[in-house]
């Protein structure tokens, strides 16, 4: 396995795909932390990140930020002309990336990447078009599981983990 970027989509796969808005309109997402774990496990094997969405908003915006992710692309209709453009620049094939997604604006995205999954809550015609269906639902810390899976296909667990341990102030192990 010869992966050298992972893309996502957030709502359905961060989050469990609801919107939350108040009576004076303010959105709201909840994010599952756990999935911040899978992005520290890229950046251990320095694999970059990229969040292709077609919502448009702050929240996401700000958790991209949080986390240091990569590459954020937001209100995008056409994810596989997105992902295609990014690899052309990063000098890398579609095949050499891994996308996770979970409805019908993914399905594109994931027939062409090398790796692809969806969450157990996916409609069974986007499942059926993924690689791999993993077991937890969108917003339930599936992108960490996309991620640990991935890891473990590479034969690196050990070399993640080293290098949080080594990024860890004051860690000698």
């Amino acid at each position: 396995m010869n992966i050298k970027l992972v893309i996502t989509d957030i709502d359905g796969v961060w989050t469990d795909g609801g919107m939350y808005i108040d009576n004076t309109g303010n959105e709201f997402k909840k994010f599952n932390t756990s999935d911040s774990a899978g992005v520290l496990m890229l950046r251990g094997l320095d694999i970059p990140l990229a969040i292709i969405t077609g919502e448009d908003t702050e929240i996401v915006r700000r958790r991209a930020e949080k986390l240091k992710v990569n590459y954020l692309f937001m209100g995008i209709r056409n994810k596989l002309l997105v992902a295609t453009n990014l690899c052309k620049d990063l000098g890398i094939s579609l095949e050499e990336t891994a996308y996770i997604g979970d409805d019908i604006n993914d399905i594109l995205l994931l027939r062409a990447a090398g790796l692809s999954a969806t969450p157990a809550n996916s409609v069974e015609y986007v499942r059926k078009e993924a690689m791999w269906r993993l077991e937890k639902k969108g917003g339930e810390g599936v992108f960490r599981e996309f991620v640990e899976k991935i890891v473990n296909e590479m034969g690196a667990f050990d070399k993640v983990m080293k290098a949080y341990f080594d990024r860890v102030n004051g860690y000698n192990g």
